[in-house]
Formats: structure tokens, C-alpha cells, sequence
């Protein structure tokens, strides 16, 4: 018997080549996006403009006018609630708030800052002597509040230095008289005395420093002010250096509408003397006047 040969194995089928994998293209690093950078600088704006309008706000001091408790170089806080909103207590003084919000009234010895009413947009800084109804004289530099003499007391002269801060915008004029500089040319010295407002209410009596600088019959001697309502009479410390609520604009503020009024002074958060320098970063420490700072008011 013949074997009957096998038939041949079948050949496999040819296995389909696998498909080369898929070369996976790195993503390029993710960019900032414009619009979110945008975004945030919008909101950043904002929450800045909601805190300095309603809350709290820097003021740097430009004038002699509040020695001896505010130097020129002195940067200070100031309150924005005490007194209401208007709109210049908007940056600028945008014309968002009509009228005042919630006001209120200044006490008499409250150190103020609001926009000068001579329509410049400067901010100024007094305090506030009279209040709507009081009645104001000058009499030999002494204030008469309401027919009764606000009681003054001497104390120790104020000494100044004569620092690069301690200048006034008039050319080649330090601002020290040449009666109250020293023999070395290098203090400013006044006359200085203790100042005390009557207590009303329940608000206590307020005490505070002014100046002397001479007698001088426009700011010494005055007539009787009579502060109308809606507005306050104010007055610089440096009772002889001050464009203040005794003379009328533009040589001085006159009665200032309590809508310019923007905040209380708070406290002094940083002070220089004027002499440091930009690209000298160590002078930015020996200018600084670090006994002025955080002294409230």
C-alpha cells in the first residue's frame, strides 16, 4: 500500500504590518494670555480705586503751613468715612457721587484734608477751627471762639533743622526768617505755644502745638468770621505761614465747603528730610526721619 503523501502545510497568512506609532508632537509651553493679564490689571485697578476712595489714601505733606506737627517730607494715611463721600473723594475727583453720602460733621481740632476751593484740584491739609454756626476772630494771634478767648500757653521754642525739605517755592528762600536762624545757619527757631480748643458735648477738649512768627496785623488781627452752614473754617498750625480760611480765595481757602472735605489724618507712615538720592540707596536710610514715623494724631 502506497503512503499517500500529506498535503503541504498551508503557508501562514501574511500577518498585517503594525502601524508605526503615532509620533506625539510636543505642545509648546503655554504663553500668558494677553486678555488675562489684561484682566487682572483691570481688576488690581479697581480694587486699588475702591480702597483709596472709600477707605484709605496716602497724602504727602507740600507746605510749612502745619508745623510743627507736620514736617514738609512727612507721608501720611488719611480716613475716608469719617466725614461722608462726594465725589472728591474719588480720584481726580470724578463726578460719580452726587452730592455727599452718608456726611458728617468735622470736630473742631480734627486735621483735615480736602480740595482746595479754588477750583486747582490741590490737596490741602488744616485743621479745623470752626464748625458750621461758630462765630471767629484774631486778636493779637489768639483765637476768639464764639466771644471766648481759646485759651495759649508759651512752652519751649520749636527747632526746626535746615534740611533740603525745609524749603519754600519762593526762589532762593529757605523758608526760615533771617530773625529765626541760629548763628551756624543751621536750625530754624519760633516761638511756640499750647493751643487748647473748648470740649463740646461729648467731644473732650483738643490740644495741640502752633507757631509764632512775628506779629503780622493781617493774620494776627482779623474781623469776626461768621462759618456758614455746609461749610468749615480751618487754619494752619504755623498761624504765620498759612493761606488759610482767613484771607479768601485764591490767597487763601475761605470757608471751605464740607463736600471738598476727602478725610481725618490718621498717622504718619513714613518721613525724609530731603537729602537722599536715587542711585545712592543707602541715603534712601540716612534721610529718613524715623522718630516722625507712626505718630497719630
Amino acid at each position: 500500500m502506497t503512503d499517500t503523501p500529506e498535503a503541504p502545510a498551508a503557508a501562514p497568512e501574511p500577518t498585517p504590518s503594525e502601524p508605526a506609532a503615532e509620533t506625539v508632537a510636543a505642545k509648546p509651553a503655554k504663553k500668558e494670555d494677553w486678555k488675562d493679564t489684561l484682566g487682572f490689571l483691570v481688576k488690581l485697578a479697581i480694587v486699588v480705586f475702591i480702597f483709596r476712595s472709600f477707605l484709605f489714601s496716602p497724602f504727602s505733606i507740600p507746605s510749612q503751613s502745619m508745623l510743627p506737627r507736620l514736617y514738609i517730607g512727612d507721608y501720611l494715611f488719611i480716613s475716608k468715612w469719617n466725614y461722608g463721600y462726594s465725589r472728591h473723594s474719588l480720584p481726580w475727583s470724578l463726578p460719580l457721587i452726587p452730592g455727599r453720602i452718608f456726611p458728617g460733621t468735622p470736630t473742631r481740632g480734627d486735621v483735615v484734608v480736602f480740595k482746595s476751593p479754588a477750583g486747582n484740584g490741590e490737596d490741602v491739609i488744616k485743621r479745623v477751627i470752626g464748625i458750621p454756626g461758630d462765630t471767629i476772630q484774631m486778636r493779637n494771634g489768639q483765637i476768639i471762639l464764639n466771644g471766648v478767648p481759646v485759651p495759649r500757653a508759651r512752652v519751649a521754642d520749636f527747632v526746626i533743622p535746615l534740611t533740603p525739605n525745609y524749603r519754600d517755592p519762593k526762589p532762593g528762600d529757605d523758608g526760615c526768617p533771617p530773625q529765626s536762624r541760629d548763628a551756624a545757619q543751621t536750625v530754624c527757631r519760633y516761638q511756640q505755644f499750647r493751643e487748647t480748643l473748648p470740649a463740646v458735648n461729648d467731644k473732650p477738649a483738643v490740644s495741640y502745638n502752633v507757631l509764632n512768627r512775628g506779629n503780622y496785623p493781617g493774620a494776627d488781627y482779623t474781623g469776626l468770621y461768621a462759618v456758614p452752614a455746609g461749610r468749615v473754617f480751618v487754619m494752619g498750625d504755623n498761624r504765620d505761614d498759612s493761606g488759610d480760611s482767613r484771607f479768601p480765595v485764591p490767597d487763601g481757602m475761605g470757608y471751605v465747603p464740607l463736600e471738598n472735605v476727602e478725610g481725618k489724618a490718621l498717622f504718619t507712615f513714613w518721613s525724609t528730610d530731603g537729602s537722599a538720592q536715587w542711585l545712592l540707596p543707602w541715603t534712601w536710610f540716612t534721610a529718613a526721619r524715623w522718630s516722625r514715623m507712626g505718630q497719630g494724631f
